[in-house]
């Protein structure tokens, strides 16, 4: 599974795409409606940052903004960490933890085609994947 690359895990249904003067509420709509969790904020086909529904909670909701009014702009991640469709999705997993998101977009000469998430990780595999970045850790630290 972590061999494969990204493009295996991209569900084309999931490619949710929004400008940046677009609300927070347009893009809570739209994550419900097509049942993700991140919208990819782009201008011109190309992408500029990305919504999540953690950004929702934590930007809008916990500052208690309205999301009504409030852009997409002034709350998305700008310019977040992309990877290519054939990268490994080992690869994309490992971005996300070690930069703490859950959603990586998928970009390929600038522009955004599908998108990845942790929760394709959330399998068998994930135990194996999950033991394999502990025993690397551990071999880490042992040679410093």
């Amino acid at each position: 599974m972590f061999e494969q690359l990204v493009k295996d895990f991209m569900d084309p249904k999931k490619v949710l795409t929004l400008p940046p003067e677009a609300t927070v509420s347009e893009a809570a709509v739209l994550m419900a409606k097509k049942k993700t969790g991140a919208v990819m904020v782009v201008v011109e086909e190309r992408l500029v940052g990305i919504f999540t529904e953690r950004d929702a909670l934590f930007r809008v909701v916990a500052r208690e903004l309205d999301p009504v009014t409030t852009r997409l702009s002034e709350v998305m991640t700008a310019d977040p960490k992309t990877v290519g469709p054939k990268m490994t999705y080992g690869f994309a997993l490992v971005m996300m933890q070690e930069n703490g998101f859950r959603h990586a977009p998928v970009v390929e000469n600038g522009k955004p085609i599908g998108i990845v998430g942790s929760r394709n990780a959330f399998d068998p595999e994930l135990e194996e994947f999950a033991a394999e970045a502990h025993r690397r850790e551990y071999i880490r630290q042992s040679y410093k």
